[in-house]
């Protein structure tokens, strides 16, 4: 049923607990998951002030998807890590097409209807416009 899941992490605590389902499923139906980090402006920028050279920004962006990548390791699921740039909604979104994705797995952070209003939302963005299945968790 799901041969390609697409995991959206950005190596938060929302990140772990979707990472755990998305195992749970890839266990369940023999899937690959392809584990996608999006590098935004704002993730840009704090890179760039905190870690002052390419090498290091790059391990610094590597440690957030670490623990996610230990997951997927020690359950034995097959698995890709992709480190893309852009707005996280659209990338997550256009990328799982390109990889002909079967469900987007992807964390919410629970923002109050004030904060998704003003700030936007990645997971309302990519549930609204996904071609595909999109879990969602809390």
């Amino acid at each position: 049923m799901y041969k390609r899941i697409l995991l959206a992490a950005d190596g938060s605590e929302h990140s772990k607990r979707s990472a755990q389902h998305a195992i749970e499923l890839a266990l369940k139906f023999d899937s690959v998951v392809d584990l996608v980090y999006v590098v935004d402006g704002d993730t840009s920028k704090y890179d760039v002030l905190h870690h002052g050279n390419t090498i290091e920004r790059e391990e610094a962006r590597k440690k957030r998807v670490h623990p996610l990548d230990e997951m997927l390791e020690e359950s034995g699921v097959s698995h890709n890590i992709h480190m893309l740039h852009g707005e996280p909604g659209s990338m997550i979104i256009d990328y799982s097409e390109e990889l002909q994705s079967d469900l987007i797995v992807i964390g919410s952070r629970g923002l109050n209807s004030l904060q998704t209003m003003i700030l936007g939302s990645v997971s309302h963005k990519v549930v609204k416009h996904a071609k595909c299945p999109v879990i969602v968790i809390k």
